[in-house]
């Protein structure tokens, strides 16, 4: 996926009108050589001691933590106690547990539920799915309000056209080439709810992402992007559903230092891992 400024759903991938290509730089194999500068020697060194030390200190922290009783001879218990399991219990709403169209649904009537189902719709509006028109089909069926469908899936098959198409190194069924592997998956990261209502909610969702196509000759490698995706959601058949998205760059954090992986490392870890049911 390549988020571009923000656009409302009339066209492009994901709602952009565009997408990135990236070509290699230099020689070689851009999956196994590719790599962002380095950090010198001496921070590397800084790094490692900083390391050390606070795993020294956490040791020492928790070696003298005990069990939360008294360590006297008489074994009477100290004035303080174990916290309550319940402070440590995970926050929010649980996940959905039914489906439609392989995507979650059911969600909570509430502003937790509406979290929810902005960041489970963000996940399949920037997939690799969406450019499938079959899979696609499906998705706005489920993601949007029925209202919505008819004219929403008719910009977004004039937007994902044969042209856009293979211009990603795919055929008109949303389909890679022999021995390549294309990518798009997103990860939301938080969720901010900017309205709310009882039958309407406006939900901005940050994201980071995978997207291009892996393949030992592909000129557009897979590449990771951060975006913030807007859903415009609408309480309706006893569900929250989306009325329209949008979405903008960023906020990006400072690149890492990580070795590229090769294609079909990238390959494999696409088709091997699987993806998760969000709740807020």
């Amino acid at each position: 996926m390549s988020p571009g400024d923000e656009h409302e759903t009339s066209g492009g991938y994901g709602g952009t009108g565009q997408t990135r290509t990236r070509y290699p730089q230099g020689t070689g194999d851009v999956y196994g050589g590719a790599r962002r500068g380095g950090r010198s020697s001496s921070s590397k060194s800084l790094v490692t001691v900083v390391g050390v030390v606070v795993v020294l200190i956490a040791a020492i922290a928790f070696a003298n933590r005990g069990d939360g009783t008294s360590s006297s001879n008489d074994s009477t218990t100290s004035s303080g106690s174990k916290p309550d399991a319940a402070s440590t219990a995970a926050t929010g709403t649980k996940p959905v547990q039914s489906k439609a169209s392989g995507i979650p649904a059911g969600f909570a009537h509430d502003q937790q539920g509406a979290e929810s189902a902005a960041t489970n719709y963000a996940t399949v509006l920037v997939s690799a799915d969406i450019l499938k028109p079959a899979r696609r089909t499906e998705i706005v069926q489920q993601v949007f309000a029925a209202d919505k469908q008819t004219a929403l899936e008719n910009s977004l098959d004039r937007a994902y056209s044969k042209d856009f198409l293979s211009k990603l190194g795919l055929d008109e069924n949303g389909n890679a080439t022999a021995g390549n592997t294309y990518v798009s998956r997103t990860v939301p990261i938080g969720t901010k709810v900017t309205s709310y209502a009882d039958t309407a909610a406006t939900v901005e969702v940050w994201c980071t992402g995978l997207y291009g196509t892996a393949g030992t000759a592909s000129t557009n490698p897979v590449t990771s992007d951060w975006f913030t995706l807007t859903l415009h959601l609408r309480w309706a058949d006893n569900d929250w559903k989306a009325d329209s998205f949008s979405q903008k760059d960023g906020p990006a954090p400072v690149p890492g230092d990580n070795k590229a992986s090769t294609a079909d490392a990238m390959a494999k870890a696409v088709q091997e891992y699987g993806g998760f049911t969000y709740a807020r």
